[in-house]
C-alpha cells in the first residue's frame, strides 16, 4: 500500500521524535532500529525509507533532542523574560538540577545524556553534538546577567557544571540516592542560591 507523503513525513518525524527520547534513555548503543520503530508505530523496515542509515537516525535525532525545553528557559529567546536575571538563572539551575530531570533523562537535556556517546560516535556526530551544545550556550547566555566579554566563559562554566552534576546525579542515583540528591543540592546552592 502507497503512503501519502503526509503520511510518510508524519512517520518520519515519529521515528525522529522516538529515537531522540530513547537514545537520551539508553544511549546511542543502548536502542536499536526495531525498538526505535516500534515506539513510533512502525516497522522496521521502513526506517530506510527515511535514513540512509541507523547513524544518519542518530545524528538527526541527536541535533532534534537539542531542541528540549526546561520550564524556566521556554519562550525566552522569543521574548523579554520576566524578572530579574538572578532570579532566572535560579530557576533555571533549580530546574535543571532537580530530581524530576535526573530521573527522566528521556525527556531533558541531550548533552547530560548522550556526550560520552556522541565523543565514541565520530566526527560527524561530534560536528552535530557541538552544533547543539552551541545552541545551549546561546540559549544559556541568555539567562546570565551581564553584558560583558566574559559572559561567554560564565555561561560555558554554568553549563559544564550543571551538566557535570546531572551526569554523577544519574551515575549515582540507584546506588546511593542520598549522594546523588547532595549532588544536586550543592550545585543548586553553588550557581544560584
Amino acid at each position: 500500500m502507497k503512503v501519502s507523503k503526509a503520511q510518510a513525513a508524519e512517520n518520519r518525524e515519529g521515528i525522529v521524535e522516538a529515537a531522540a527520547r530513547l537514545y537520551r534513555e539508553k544511549g546511542l548503543d543502548g536502542v536499536g532500529v526495531a525498538e526505535i520503530t516500534r515506539d513510533a508505530g512502525l516497522t522496521h523496515g521502513g526506517l530506510y525509507r527515511h535514513f540512509e542509515s541507523k547513524d544518519a537516525l542518530a545524528r538527526e535525532a541527536c541535533l532534534r533532542a537539542f531542541e528540549w525545553t526546561i520550564t524556566p528557559l521556554d519562550g525566552w529567546e522569543t521574548r523579554e523574560a520576566e524578572g530579574a536575571p538572578e532570579t532566572r538563572l535560579r530557576a533555571l539551575v533549580h530546574g535543571y538540577l532537580s530530581v524530576n530531570h535526573r530521573d527522566h533523562p528521556g525527556e531533558g537535556c541531550p548533552a547530560a545524556a548522550l556526550a560520552a556517546d556522541a565523543a565514541r560516535a565520530g566526527p560527524e556526530m561530534s560536528k552535530v553534538f557541538a552544533q547543539g551544545v552551541e545552541r545551549n550556550i546561546q540559549r544559556f547566555m541568555s539567562v546570565l546577567p551581564g553584558n560583558d566579554g566574559a559572559k561567554r566563559a560564565r555561561t560555558i562554566a554554568t553549563l559544564s557544571s550543571m551538566v557535570g552534576a546531572l551526569v554523577l546525579a544519574r551515575a549515582t542515583a540507584a546506588g546511593d540516592p542520598a549522594l546523588s540528591e547532595e549532588i544536586l543540592a550543592t550545585l543548586r546552592e553553588q550557581l544560584a542560591p
